[in-house]
């Protein structure tokens, strides 16, 4: 059997690695963010600022914003394909939704980059 490694078809096994690497991340961050409120006796601007100016913490906000993206196309296409029986509106709902995680991922890079 040959494999295509060129397409863009995914199949039910990388779906599920993803879905649980992306969620794995996303913890993290999560963990690490409620961490740092825990941890952090008086909550200021310039605390917050602080942390959001390492560039460590720049770069582990983008790629959990990338990974939530990743995770959302994956989650709405199984809901949208069980759930929205009319292709025409599983197509657009589909098409709205994913712009809108990839504005979340956009907004997120003007926010931290100030771009």
């Amino acid at each position: 059997m040959v494999l295509n490694q060129a397409t863009l078809k995914r199949d039910g096994v990388q779906d599920y690695v993803s879905l649980r690497t992306t969620a794995l991340i996303i913890l993290a961050y999560a963990v690490f963010i409620v961490g740092y409120l825990l941890i952090t006796p008086e909550l200021t601007y310039e605390a917050w600022s602080g942390l959001f100016s390492n560039l460590a913490v720049k770069a582990a906000t983008m790629i959990t914003l990338v990974c939530i993206m990743v995770h959302t196309r994956i989650g709405l296409w199984q809901v949208l394909t069980d759930y929205v029986k009319n292709s025409t509106t599983r197509t657009i709902l589909g098409f709205v939704l994913n712009l809108m995680a990839l504005a979340y991922v956009a907004i997120g890079l003007f926010v931290l980059w100030g771009v």
